[in-house]
């Protein structure tokens, strides 16, 4: 069983890479995940699929197959280029796919270090696969670890104090460009954690906010806990509003842009529009002197100014990374020592038993003697095997442990691939 993650991300891939892969709902991520684990030798996966990555996270028995059949599958379902996502796809196998997955939940991986979002979205992205069936107890053991070491970072750095996301950062942009934003009335369209977030921060430096959404009733149950100084409004009068607001703020899922050229007219008014999600809501080709536009990828250079307390505290938490990681894969292998321990006093068991049955079968012991026998063959093993199995504990914790519990698989001959190793977490009290 191994842990590999296929990675593509706003370190390694521009905004266009990341679009041509991103999954526009939850329905298009269960028939990929379907998909996926229908080939044999992936056991469970999920997508994690965000304004700045998409990840797919998979336990398999055949990494080198499992990567190209991750590429192969986004291929032909994206209609992107097998060799295109080959170069943009970064990709992470074992120990390095732990502590990835763990810098990831711990909000270290993010554009912006120490935003909240993450480690919220990452579970949410198991649920969806989780309930779907193509995600078990593999990928529910390395989350939990995951988000016990996200819970370690936040308390044990600085890291997340005053916590900053993408919306948040834009919001901050809007106040440097414009100089205040008190009194002003800016437009978010979207009712997502995203939009939810920049009406806040909107509201927090003074600003009136226009809410529109496609789902009515979604930005009215917005409205109604943000407070008085949110309006609604409707999404068929798109085109009106944003002629007449100068300040925009725009984080929906829709597959293609909201907002195109066709709907810009001319305006004596400087305009500053901001697209914080992934499709892009507004056309790229837009070209209006008028309108400054940030786009997703714009706001990585700008985010980097606003985290440079966090680059001291990351120091610490990669180290707090560091030791969770090696605490979960020192978890698995004593974990995993249990099934082989027991698949070995089972066969022995069955060789006690068969040896005992052949010998009376011949005559040399009389059949009421059978239960004493097998008792006593049983307690000599027992006794012999009591060593040896407190040396593979202790040896299944160090760092070499899993390579000690394959050779002693390979030389008894032990399979333990299809057993549940909880099942055996009392027997480690022998």
């Amino acid at each position: 069983m191994y842990y590999q993650i296929v990675s593509f991300n706003y370190k390694h891939c521009s905004l266009e890479q990341r679009e041509s892969v991103a999954f526009k709902n939850e329905q298009e991520i269960k028939e990929f995940l379907n998909l996926l684990t229908d080939f044999d030798f992936i056991l469970e996966a999920f997508v994690i699929n965000t304004c700045n990555r998409v990840e797919i996270v998979v336990v398999s028995r055949d990494n080198f197959a499992t990567y190209h059949a991750i590429l192969g599958l986004l291929s032909k379902t994206k209609g992107v280029n097998f060799y295109e996502l080959e170069k943009s796809a970064l990709r992470f196998e074992e120990e390095e796919a732990i502590e990835h997955f763990f810098n990831v939940v711990s909000s270290l991986d993010s554009m912006v270090v120490g935003e909240a979002q993450i480690t919220g979205q990452v579970k949410d992205a198991f649920k969806i696969s989780y309930n779907n069936g193509t995600a078990g107890k593999e990928l529910n053991r390395l989350l939990s670890f995951a988000v016990k070491c996200a819970a370690d970072v936040r308390t044990s750095t600085k890291i997340s104090e005053h916590p900053i996301s993408i919306a948040s950062v834009a919001v901050t942009q809007a106040e440097e460009d414009l100089e205040s934003l008190s009194g002003m009335i800016a437009l978010v369209i979207g009712t997502g954690e995203m939009g939810k977030l920049a009406a806040k921060h909107l509201l927090r430096a003074g600003a009136e906010v226009v809410l529109v959404s496609r789902n009515r009733e979604n930005a009215v149950a917005l409205q109604e806990e943000l407070g008085e100084n949110v309006k609604v409004g409707t999404f068929e009068k798109l085109p009106v509003y944003i002629n007449k607001y100068r300040l925009l703020f725009s984080a929906t899922a829709s597959k293609e842009p909201i907002i195109t050229k066709e709907m810009v007219e001319p305006k004596n008014m400087k305009r500053l529009w901001f697209d914080m999600a992934i499709p892009r809501d507004i056309d790229n080709t837009i070209a209006d002197n008028s309108i400054k536009i940030y786009f997703i990828d714009d706001l990585k250079e700008i985010s980097k100014n606003n985290h440079a307390l966090r680059k001291e505290q990351a120091i610490i938490a990669a180290d707090i990374v560091k030791r969770y990681k090696d605490d979960f894969l020192r978890w698995l292998q004593a974990l995993s020592v249990e099934p082989v321990i027991k698949q070995m006093r089972l066969d022995i068991l069955k060789l006690v038993q068969s040896e005992v049955e052949r010998v009376i079968k011949k005559g040399y012991l009389p059949k009421e003697y059978e239960e004493n026998i097998k008792y006593m063959g049983v307690q000599m093993f027992d006794k012999f095997l009591h060593l040896p199995t407190k040396t593979m504990r202790r040896l299944s914790k160090e760092s070499e442990g899993g390579a000690y519990i394959d050779a002693i698989k390979e030389i008894f001959q032990i399979d333990t691939d299809n057993i549940d190793p909880q099942i055996y977490k009392k027997d480690s009290k022998r």
